[in-house]
């Protein structure tokens, strides 16, 4: 699907799972590189930045959570730069371009004076993007916290598989950025040279935006992985809890066992059975031997 949007001299052009039919009939009309057309029809894996003559192609992929996969998932961008138009190809249905596609149609985004280019409308996109990645960050720290919560209200177990997700889902974030630093350091002198020194700034100012994406995402890493560890050590308190029981009952039974088949065995003369009150007295020893086994572990704070 084909959308165009325009102000003044400014043309967005936005593909959303491009046709082979709508590249064709963009590459005339914007002399568009064949091997970028060739690149449009398909996702790639690799983020980068290609310039061919005054247009910029460039590829970033962006964090996005899946509710279906409970997980963030790489979103595919690709940017084709011109000096009057912007051409933006994508492979999902992405709420957050209608949003960009509403504010362009009403002309909020042009309160900035500098956007009046492509290098500049594509800055203020992938700016947008990060605030919307921030925004990601925002609910993957809610759902930290309310692990927290919940590990040490004694609900460890429920919380192994959800940290576990949490965990993935930080990881995948942090491998769809990854490279966008260096992409956006090679970006800036080419936009500087088509778009001019100005460029220089709109540029900085996405780099400060990924880097606050950057330190966000590292401190919920270092919170999670810290809550994890914290999260298997009370765990495994509470495994070596049950076994310390576990072992202290076997050994409080063990001798209450050897009485009952000492005074079971069928022989001749065994002591005290056949004598008044024998049963009695058999339950009381076994009774006395467990009570002293007691007492020893909780002197010896095993229990």
């Amino acid at each position: 699907m084909i959308s165009i949007f325009k102000h003044k001299k400014l043309t967005w052009i936005d593909l959303e799972n491009p046709m082979a039919e709508e590249v064709k009939s963009l590459v005339k009309k914007y002399y568009i590189h064949p091997v970028i057309a060739e690149e449009l029809l398909r996702p790639t894996m690799r983020s980068r930045v290609d310039i061919y003559k005054e247009t910029i192609y460039l590829i970033l992929h962006f964090p996005i959570y899946d509710a279906a996969k409970k997980t963030s998932v790489s979103y595919e961008i690709d940017f084709i730069i011109g000096k009057n138009f912007l051409i933006t190809a994508h492979y999902k249905e992405d709420p957050i371009f209608y949003e960009m596609q509403k504010m362009f149609e009403v002309g909020s985004l042009f309160k900035e004076d500098d956007i009046d280019n492509g290098g500049m409308l594509a800055i203020f996109i992938i700016r947008h993007l990060y605030d919307f990645a921030l925004r990601e960050l925002d609910h993957i720290q809610e759902k930290i916290e309310r692990a927290e919560e919940n590990v040490f209200k004694g609900r460890e177990k429920e919380m192994v598989v959800f940290i576990s997700r949490l965990r993935r889902d930080i990881l995948n974030f942090h491998k769809t950025i990854y490279g966008h630093e260096s992409i956006l350091n090679s970006f800036r002198p080419a936009g500087e040279k088509i778009y001019g020194k100005n460029f220089q700034y709109w540029a900085n100012a996405a780099l400060g935006d990924l880097a606050r994406v950057k330190s966000l995402l590292e401190n919920c890493s270092g919170v999670i992985n810290s809550l994890h560890e914290t999260n298997d050590s009370l765990l495994t308190d509470k495994v070596n809890d049950i076994m310390r029981v576990l072992t202290i009952m076997a050994f409080v039974t063990f001798p209450l066992m050897l009485f009952s088949q000492l005074f079971s065995m069928n022989t001749i003369s065994t002591p005290l059975v056949g004598t008044k009150g024998d049963f009695w007295i058999i339950v009381g020893l076994m009774i006395l031997s467990a009570v002293s086994l007691f007492t020893y572990f909780k002197m010896k704070k095993w229990l």
